[in-house]
């Protein structure tokens, strides 16, 4: 009886083992593919750097500074945890009031992470 009852759960996974295969096998088949067919010209002009057309002057190395990928983790990092709050909000009338107090939490670190970062002068341009 176990046993039926395990294997039937295990065919409610074929479609997701199907679409990790395929999703897995795709992006391989392209690397291959075009590691096969691209043509190999190596040269001067392939290994030099392109601007434009535009003959390439000085060193390709060129320092960015820290305060711009502040900035973009920052913004990814609560970019991503509003996403979250979003499938909280559509159910929101059938969750009660525990989930409630646990969102309420949520966002209240992430209050007190945007004045961190504020304070911190992550959000900063200058």
């Amino acid at each position: 009886m176990f046993r039926s009852a395990s294997m039937f759960l295990l065919h409610e996974y074929d479609i997701f083992w199907a679409f990790l295969i395929i999703s897995s096998v795709i992006p391989i088949l392209a690397f291959l593919i075009s590691g096969v067919l691209a043509p190999i010209s190596e040269g001067p002009e392939k290994l030099s750097s392109y601007e434009s057309g535009i003959e390439p002057m000085g060193d390709a190395w060129l320092q960015f500074r820290i305060r711009y990928y502040m900035f973009a983790l920052v913004f990814v990092v609560f970019d991503v945890e509003t996403v979250f709050l979003y499938p909280w909000a559509m159910s929101f009338d059938v969750l009660g009031l525990s989930v409630f107090i646990e969102a309420l939490i949520f966002v209240l670190i992430l209050i007190v992470g945007s004045v961190y970062a504020w304070r911190k002068g992550a959000l900063e341009w200058s």
